[in-house]
């Protein structure tokens, strides 16, 4: 035993001096064997690893824009989306700069005005022409609206009879949140006694005065009324602002002679799986192919018809036909940016493209980026989509590389400014004064599970017990809401002047301008004041209201999207 345990002891690979080496090679090959089962480990995930679609998992622009609304109680997918003037507010320079029309301002005089000529007739016709009755009229405007700043009144024109003259101005109202400018147009009863003392007996109703609204003239060659003397043309510079309440050309641009169309170059987007989407996800994928053509310098070929989502509709079922200029501005669009009718462009193609040798360069699969398409020297890029989503949605194009390049010219959007004009016109009959709360029930409020405590939360006594050290009693209050039965919350009515959307129908019976507007863009088809439209406009009015109070804001500690999707973990936070 002691001569073989000698043995072992003498061996090379257990010499007390080689102990500290040998300990050492095992380390060393112990962490290369973990390097390689790392390395190995690495490779399989690689080489199985498949990720998630762009269309599940979607850059943080699109979710920030698919996940956003116009305010945080409306439902994602429901909800008004977002557009150009939604990313102006009150506070954009190109407002900020607008002079705003005081009393002081106004050359003229007390608001009784004495005619120095005595010998002029009090039963005569007015002359509003007269600058001494332009200022009276202007400076009776001021007084009598105290919750708008005006920015331009126009000339007065001689109103329904010799007693009257009208007038238009632009203005916001003084609280105003958004960008936008208004025009308005009233008329004016002039009164005159006997020794020729001017005043102004009555001004009438929004949008009264109809013979001071004029068709859009060259601005160069209009006759200005009264704005400050340091007011250039809008006073924005390169930014755009909407004014609600001019006269709508929406046309359509047409190619004025086959030179013209010959030296253009144009883009078109084919087929595709976009129609019938959410609105959302319309203008999403519109913008991509709207931002393409004006990387590459090229007209974009648009198809006005839209398919209005099922979601939107009274019938539950997609519906196609519908126009785009429904629902956005394309007279902003077409002056704006370099667009085309796809209709009419398909005339014009047919009749000019064998004889002037026109090119076509077709394009089928979606990752061909714009980058190489900049050289291409045909005059019409035509993107052909397949049946197979999602690799058929437009918007596709502008992932991957191309996101950091095309640049989505959300400017150029607008909402409807047919549509904005009911807006206004609501505003206006409650004087620009008035708060908002919108109440979501319907069936959130069936659903204890995920709400628990909403349909409590919004019935008429929580909702009184809230607004009252909200809100002032008397108040004008704009409720919207999902709500089918607005008898639901006739105990507020009790404290407060309660309106709904529902109590402006006139805005787009049978014989408003909104109808007859729309109809003759349907080609004499009456056209539906649909579901997306209803809740733009609702939107629109809340988003109006001086004092605004959100369901998941203000009236429930429960979560917009159900129980435990609070951000943050709170209870009423609003989800956007």
């Amino acid at each position: 035993m002691l001569g073989r345990s000698g043995s072992l002891t003498r061996s090379g690979s257990f010499r007390a001096e080689n102990l500290g080496a040998d300990a050492i090679t095992a380390i060393g090959n112990l962490c290369f064997a973990l390097f390689v089962l790392g390395v190995l480990i690495f490779t399989v995930i690689a080489a199985t690893y498949e990720p998630e679609d762009p269309l599940f998992r979607p850059t943080t622009k699109i979710t920030n824009f698919l996940t956003s609304a116009s305010n945080a109680t409306f439902t994602t997918d429901t909800s008004v989306l977002r557009t150009g003037e939604d990313f102006l507010n009150s506070t954009t320079s190109a407002v900020a700069a607008l002079p705003v029309i005081e009393i002081q301002d106004v050359t003229a005089l007390p608001s009784v005005v004495t005619n120095p000529d005595e010998t002029c007739d009090s039963n005569g016709p007015i002359d509003c022409t007269d600058p001494e009755v332009f200022h009276l009229m202007m400076r009776a405007a001021i007084e009598k609206f105290r919750d708008i700043h005006f920015y331009r009144f126009g000339k007065p024109i001689r109103g329904g009879d010799e007693r009257s003259c009208d007038m238009a101005w632009r203005f916001r109202p003084k609280e105003g949140k958004t960008a936008s400018l208004y025009k308005d147009y009233r008329r004016f009863t002039i009164g005159r006694s006997d020794g020729c003392n001017y005043t102004v007996v009555d001004i009438g109703e929004y949008h009264s005065g109809g013979n001071a609204r004029k068709k859009k003239r060259n601005r160069n060659k209009e006759k200005p009324g009264f704005e400050p003397k340091n007011t250039t043309p809008m006073a924005v510079g390169s930014v755009a602002i909407p004014v609600v309440g001019e006269a709508v050309n929406d046309s359509l641009p047409v190619v004025q002679s086959e030179s013209s169309f010959r030296d253009g170059k144009y883009l078109i987007y084919m087929g595709g799986g976009d129609r019938c989407k959410s609105m959302n996800h319309y203008l999403w994928s519109f913008l991509c192919a709207l931002g393409e053509a004006q990387y590459l310098n090229r007209t974009l070929v648009m198809d006005l018809s839209i398919c209005l989502s099922s979601m939107y509709t009274s019938t539950n079922q997609d519906e196609e036909g519908k126009d785009f200029r429904f629902y956005f501005d394309f007279e902003h669009l077409k002056t704006s940016a370099s667009v085309l009718d796809q209709k009419q462009f398909w005339v014009d193609w047919g009749k000019w493209q064998k004889r002037d040798k026109l090119g076509l360069h077709l394009v089928e699969d979606f990752r061909v980026t714009p980058m190489k398409l900049r050289d291409v020297k045909d005059s019409l890029i035509m993107r052909k989509f397949g049946t197979v989503e999602p690799d058929n949605y437009w918007y596709r194009v502008c992932e991957g590389e191309t996101e950091s390049v095309i640049q989505r010219p959300w400017n150029l959007i607008w909402k409807s400014r047919r549509l904005m004009e009911i807006v206004s016109t609501i505003a206006s009959r409650l004087n620009w004064d008035f708060d908002s709360v919108h109440v979501v029930r319907g069936e959130k409020a069936r659903n204890p599970r995920l709400w628990p405590n909403l349909a409590a939360d919004t019935s008429p006594d929580s909702l009184l017990s809230t607004l009252r050290d909200k809100v002032d009693e008397g108040r004008n209050l704009y409720i919207a809401t999902n709500e089918a039965d607005v008898a639901f919350f006739d105990p507020l009515k009790d404290k407060y002047s309660v309106h709904f959307l529902r109590d402006y129908g006139d805005l787009w019976d049978e014989s408003s301008e909104w109808y007859s507007e729309t109809k003759a863009l349907n080609n004499g088809n009456p056209v539906e004041f649909d579901g997306y439209m209803r809740v733009e406009v609702d939107t629109e009015v809340f988003l109006r209201g001086k004092k605004q109070l959100e369901t998941f804001n203000d009236l429930t500690s429960d979560c917009k999207d159900g129980v435990g999707t609070c951000g943050g973990g709170g209870g009423g936070g609003a989800s956007s």
